[in-house]
């Protein structure tokens, strides 16, 4: 009797994706092959523990060979070694490069050094996210980073381009980028009820916005060299905000800012009390008579002078602390509700405009639409 065989060669490399992730998330064979058995793979496929075991294995050692071509995104595509379709491979950079955002919150806006690298054991310990995934993630971030820092042109285009990553993950690491680029304080205790992506939020508009690339601007120095224009701060911008002082300093300015914000919202802010008596700056020298006192604070002059101190790096630094304590809790503390801000920052930016005696309101608009956006982000009433 004859006995027929079929055989199918093929050189496709298969992926699974459950075995991916646990590799992605740090867990050794013999742990994965525990998560294996506890998900009912045996008794869905009918194969034996010691089959498992070697499935695992495999899996493992491709992944182990794909990660040098991953960290480098085009050199998959182009090598011939692995036969993997288009799809799997846009499959495998992604996840390679997603991150937990527990522990992003943890390095965002910290050195991406050897040095914020010798805290991620404690950091793995805090979040319960494995040593090897954190050290993966934080590989990832630094990579990123060398690789665009020094580039022209959009941060997001450029990420998208070297890394292969969607349009949404590409966004996530710019602002990774900008924030580890310009050192902004994100680990305060009052700042710890923001997410990532609340910062990040914040960095998109601040990269639209407030760099050299935001306005296309070339430098003044034709011998300097502006490569990061959409990485770091547009100083020039920066050292002007303190021409917004006005704003503040001269009390007709002031007085008519005060009754154009305040003759259109009567009547349609329930804090309208609160807003209208905290618009005014204090007698002068009382902030100074009970500097550790917490009171609301003067919201037109927060806002001011925040812009004013931005030219100190440390201010910079600083940016959403003074967000927080110079206007999200003097309003929280009077208990404005969400769109009793959004209302009043839509009109406190709009009435400028109407300030005859005001010069300013290029730069002026260019500040106070990203403020407001950040603003209105960061309060959660």
């Amino acid at each position: 009797m004859t006995n027929e065989l079929d055989i199918f060669v093929g050189n496709t490399t298969l992926i699974d994706e459950d075995v991916y992730r646990l590799w992605l998330d740090g867990y050794s064979v013999s742990d994965a092959v525990a998560r294996r058995v506890r998900s009912g793979i045996l008794e869905q496929t009918g194969a034996t523990a010691a089959v498992l075991q070697s499935d695992t294995m495999d899996h493992y050692r491709t992944f182990h060979m794909l990660e040098r071509l991953l960290h480098a995104p085009p050199k998959l595509l182009h090598q011939l070694i692995f036969q993997i379709p288009p799809s799997r491979q846009a499959l495998l950079i992604e996840r390679y490069y997603a991150f937990d955002e527990a522990f992003v919150r943890e390095v965002l806006g910290k050195k991406l050094s050897k040095g914020t690298k010798k805290d991620l054991d404690d950091i793995s310990t805090k979040t319960g996210i494995t040593l090897k995934s954190c050290r993966r993630q934080f590989d990832n971030f630094k990579r990123v980073f060398k690789v665009v820092e020094e580039m022209r042109g959009s941060l997001v285009d450029n990420i998208q381009q070297h890394f292969l990553l969607s349009d949404r993950l590409s966004r996530d690491y710019a602002a990774i980028v900008f924030f580890a680029n310009n050192r902004f304080e994100t680990g305060k205790k009052k700042l710890q009820y923001l997410s990532f992506g609340d910062f990040a939020f914040c960095a998109e508009l601040m990269i639209q916005n407030w760099t050299l690339g935001a306005v296309g601007e070339a430098p003044t120095n034709p011998d300097s060299q502006v490569d990061d224009m959409d990485v770091d701060l547009d100083k020039e911008f920066l050292q002007d905000l303190k021409e917004l002082k006005v704003l503040v300093a001269d009390k007709d300015l002031l007085d008519l800012h005060k009754s154009l914000v305040c003759t259109a919202l009567r009547g349609k802010l329930s804090v309208f009390s609160e807003m209208e008596a905290n618009f005014k700056p204090p007698a002068s020298g009382a902030e100074d008579r009970t500097p550790r006192i917490p009171a609301p604070q003067n919201l037109s002059r927060g806002l001011v002078n925040v812009a004013a101190k931005l030219i100190h790096n440390k201010d910079v630094r600083d940016l959403f602390v003074d967000l927080i304590e110079k206007f999200v809790e003097p309003c929280r503390s009077d208990h404005w509700p969400l769109n009793d801000v959004r209302l009043f920052l839509n009109q406190y930016s709009a009435s400028v405009h109407s300030l005859d005696g005001f010069r300013h309101q290029t730069l002026w608009d260019r500040y106070m639409g990203t403020l407001r956006g950040c603003l209105l982000r960061l309060y959660h009433d």
